[in-house]
């Protein structure tokens, strides 16, 4: 970011000038993500950690998978995003019968007045700013994978043609933790799409007691819309330009090495429990998270802290045990990411 002297030491040349806008237009971008987070957590109550990450996703340009049980509010989570963001809102109810048409959309033949017809691309709901695919692992895998190029490229290939989706574009993808019949896991290609994995727990007593406090009564909390779609494209441009110190990346590609039980020196439980490591994409994902969250905390740049709040949230889809790690009971995949991390940072 540019250095910007104090207002009482600008001088009328051109160069200070647009350093004053730069900070300007900073502190607005600040305060629009600021008041996005508050506007959200006015409606969905006791969810602070889960609504920060759900912005990190969105900020960061990438997607969201959140799991979590049945009831907790997540479908009015991300309604609340949507009208708060002002981003135009569809959603998928995703089924063991769905097809990819129903997704991206199909051809029709549409008759016009003189009785002949044409063939024309009506767009399903994916062609939309904010998508939730609810409940994605109940769908086929090839219904799941119609969703791989759209989170990637941004972009839907149908009858031969590729078409741009609206910017800026987001998927939220539920799941339920609970019930197992009539699911399909979701693949690892497609894992690696979501920049986070949220989930979402339990409210406690008090949280509970406010939600049912004000979900029963007379006046529901509406959310209101307080940025642009084009604000968020913004922020969205700003997080790249979150400086991260060359010794802070260093350890990010350290600890990437030290998740592989191929590499050379591994962790002893690496090499024994580890399927595979995090890939140079989970690597990228946990910097751009990085970076999202230092903006949220109102900071330009990327301290370890910020790594570390995003750690688990960026790699725990990514970074899978073998079948003796799953099988043994004293080893978990999180905690061995945040000890191999620890470790990074300590020989920074």
């Amino acid at each position: 970011m540019t250095a910007v002297p104090e207002k009482t030491d600008l001088t009328p040349n051109p160069t200070a000038a647009a350093a004053l806008a730069d900070r300007e237009g900073l502190e607005r971008a600040l305060a629009g993500l600021a008041a996005l987070r508050a506007e959200i957590a006015r409606v969905v109550l006791g969810q602070a950690d889960v609504v920060d990450e759900l912005l990190i996703g969105l900020i960061s340009g990438g997607h969201v998978l959140l799991e979590g049980a049945p009831g907790l509010g997540k479908t009015l989570l991300v309604r609340t995003v949507a009208t708060a963001a002002g981003m135009r809102f569809a959603r998928v109810q995703f089924t063991p019968d769905l097809m990819p048409a129903d997704v991206t959309g199909t051809m029709m033949l549409l008759r016009d007045d003189k009785g002949g017809g044409r063939l024309e691309f009506q767009p399903g709901p994916i062609f939309t700013q904010l998508l939730l695919a609810d409940e994605i692992n109940r769908a086929t895998p090839k219904t799941q994978s119609a969703l791989l190029e759209a989170m990637q490229e941004h972009t839907v290939t149908a009858a031969g043609r590729s078409m741009p989706l609206p910017e800026p574009f987001f998927v939220l993808a539920t799941q339920n933790p609970i019930e197992l019949e009539g699911t399909y896991v979701l693949p690892e290609a497609q894992l690696d799409r979501f920049l986070v994995k949220v989930l979402m727990p339990y409210p406690r007593e008090e949280v509970l007691d406010a939600i049912l406090d004000q979900t029963t009564g007379a006046g529901l909390a509406e959310p209101r819309q307080v940025l642009t779609p084009e604000e968020v494209l913004g922020l969205q441009r700003l997080v790249r330009e979150v400086p991260v110190a060359a010794h802070v990346r260093r350890a990010v590609a350290r600890f990437l090495l030290a998740t592989h039980p191929e590499a050379e020196g591994a962790d002893e439980d690496v090499r024994r429990y580890v399927r595979f490591g995090v890939s140079p994409r989970g690597g990228q994902s946990l910097l751009l998270a990085a970076k999202a969250h230092a903006l949220l905390m109102g900071r330009y740049n990327v301290a370890f802290a910020d790594l570390e709040r995003v750690l688990l949230p960026t790699l725990r889809h990514r970074f899978q045990l073998n079948y003796e790690g799953e099988a043994n009971p004293d080893v978990d995949a999180e905690a061995l990411l945040a000890r191999l991390f620890a470790r990074a940072v300590a020989a920074a």
